[in-house]
């Protein structure tokens, strides 16, 4: 049985990086490579894919409209697809409740989970909110590999 588990394991053979799928006006298939790590949603403690989004991407624009995303990661000849619906987190996607704190700690940890680290956490940071960038979260509905 395929599981969140063997997605991280798949994922972080290759820094972390993975391909995600969103679906354009014409519901044809946008693609991009991300990073990706399985995180705990910030509000509820369920584990989710999560990855950060630049706020003016495609990406972000697609899930606005149609809150779904598959993100496939790959090892060798091993991969590991995961399906959900999508939410965002972000400066123009609020979660009630949660602050700019929040976002400011959530961005982190969805960096660290996908592998990445920094020198100057401040830097990140700041980085972070100029370029809008937004946590993405896919709640898996399915999981399947080619194992």
């Amino acid at each position: 049985m395929t599981d969140l588990a063997d997605f991280t394991r798949i994922c972080r053979a290759d820094n972390g990086l993975c391909v995600v799928t969103t679906l354009r006006d014409d519901v044809s298939v946008q693609a991009s490579v991300v990073n990706a790590g399985v995180v705990d949603h910030p509000v509820s403690p369920t584990p989710v894919v999560g990855i950060v989004a630049a706020g003016r991407s495609r990406k972000l624009r697609n899930l606005r409209v149609r809150p779904r995303a598959t993100l496939v990661a790959k090892s060798g000849w091993e991969w590991v697809a995961v399906e959900g619906s999508a939410e965002l987190f972000g400066p123009d996607d609020p979660i009630v409740g949660l602050d700019a704190e929040a976002l400011r700690l959530t961005l982190r940890a969805v960096f660290v989970a996908a592998g990445g680290t920094h020198d100057d956490w401040d830097e990140y940071d700041r980085v972070m909110a100029a370029e809008g960038r937004t946590a993405v979260f896919i709640a898996p509905d399915r999981i399947y590999s080619n194992s």
